[in-house]
């Protein structure tokens, strides 16, 4: 078989169990790609020029920059890249307004929050998640990515691009169905399962980030793939058993939330702190994103039910 291209990882240390944060050269005829960006800091800069020169190329002879989800560490270094060498970045239409810190996107955002938190019954854990989000919006407004950013098709080269959300609404995959691998974003992590992170839709709805998460693991465990290339961990040489894992795993947490809840834990911050106790101050919005996208599933196969009691949803098992 001829491969059509060669990908060339570049993997970096990542704090806590995230192992190294990943992103990939892409090397065929037509171009030299850059599949996500990395941090925004010199260690990743330093990486992404190490393995070009070793590889006998430079920075000024990628073509495009390809991202594959909106996350901070996905696309650090597309400003310091672009800055420099103006190139085309592309992404999912859906990260645009992310990307671009567009700052009406990310008002209703947190507005979103402060209604999911007051539903989930978070009391003082929720109105600090909120007030970080609210200083993010300042804070982090220079991370607004400056160069032009253009929708990407269903193909991209000899590439078949996937749209997998779940961890990210954004979330694209790029499958090379001549190379039987694909570049996969978050969707798929060799060591830890990905999160579903709670995210809105465009109108401030709660998108089902759970059962888009494992839809899209499903859609990718029907194809035809002997390798994964994920955003951090290990590449996936095995990628079918995996996936088989990482969804038995969502019945199974979902199994013993829906336990939870018959032992009397009825809102959703009362299992999240019975569930994960210290982490659930340490990593709040990823632990109740966990939960809340448990409880989504479990209500959409009707083996519990919620109620409103004080503007709190309060969840009981389905008889």
């Amino acid at each position: 078989m001829k491969e059509v291209h060669k990908i060339i990882p570049i993997m970096i240390d990542a704090p806590a169990n995230l192992k190294t944060v990943n992103f990939y050269i892409v090397k065929s005829e037509q171009s030299l790609s850059l599949v996500d960006a990395g941090f925004n800091n010199e260690q990743s800069f330093n990486a992404l020029e190490l393995t070009l020169r070793e590889n006998g190329f430079s920075i000024g002879d990628l073509t495009e920059i390809i991202l594959t989800h909106n996350h901070y560490d996905h696309v650090g270094l597309v400003n310091p890249i672009t800055s420099e060498h103006p190139i085309p970045v592309y992404a999912h239409k859906d990260a645009i307004p992310r990307l671009k810190r567009d700052r009406y996107f990310l008002e209703m955002r947190v507005d979103f929050y402060v209604k999911l938190y007051e539903e989930m019954g978070c009391g003082d854990a929720g109105d600090k998640q909120i007030a970080f989000l609210k200083k993010s919006i300042e804070r982090n407004s220079s991370q607004a990515l400056e160069s032009e950013i253009t929708p990407i098709g269903d193909k991209h080269f000899h590439f078949d691009i996937l749209e997998v959300p779940g961890h990210a609404p954004d979330q694209v995959a790029l499958y090379s169905p001549e190379n039987k691998e694909m570049i996969a974003g978050d969707l798929i992590i060799e060591h830890i399962s990905s999160n579903a992170l709670v995210e809105p839709d465009f109108n401030g709805e709660k998108l089902p980030t759970l059962l888009q998460h494992k839809q899209s693991l499903e859609k990718v465990q029907k194809m035809d793939i002997e390798r994964i290339y994920s955003g951090h961990g290990d590449i996936i040489q095995d990628p079918n058993s995996l996936i088989k894992k990482r969804i038995d795993g969502i019945e199974l947490k979902a199994e013993k939330i829906r336990k939870a809840i018959e032992n009397g834990a009825t809102t959703g911050d009362e299992i999240a702190r019975k569930f994960y106790k210290k982490s659930y101050h340490s990593q709040f919005s990823l632990v109740m994103s966990e939960i809340i996208g448990h409880l989504d599933y479990l209500e959409k196969r009707e083996r519990v039910f919620k109620e409103m009691k004080n503007g709190v949803w309060h969840y009981s098992k389905a008889e």
